[in-house]
């Protein structure tokens, strides 16, 4: 079985409301926050909630492929969730990402926890 067919796609949005250089926060049906965001092109989810203060990612800026915490100012690796400077210390969750015509498909398993 492909990789793709073990996981569960869950469709969080349209392609048009993920801002250019920008994010979008949403949550699921269990109420999970995600983070959609978009950088040099590439659509990423990670968890909407940064590491250090418990506060939204979706209200921070994005740029180069991060998103900064508005709070404290920790900014996190899109790709891995990595946190690239203090406060935070631990790594954000990040999800898989799939497009599919118009809509933003996310499965929640998460890559890193």
């Amino acid at each position: 079985m492909s990789e793709t067919a073990e996981k569960h796609w869950v469709k969080l949005a349209e392609l048009d409301e993920v801002p250019e250089e920008g994010v979008l926060g949403v949550e699921t049906d269990d109420e999970t926050p995600i983070a959609l965001v978009r950088s040099e092109g590439e659509i990423y989810a990670v968890r909407d909630e940064c590491t250090h203060a418990e506060v939204r990612l979706s209200e921070g800026e994005v740029e180069e492929g991060t998103i900064e915490c508005w709070l404290h100012g920790s900014c996190f690796d899109l790709c891995t969730g990595n946190p690239l400077n203090p406060p935070a210390t631990k790594p954000v969750a990040t999800y898989d990402v799939k497009i599919d015509g118009d809509d933003v498909l996310v499965s929640l398993d998460k890559k890193n926890s």
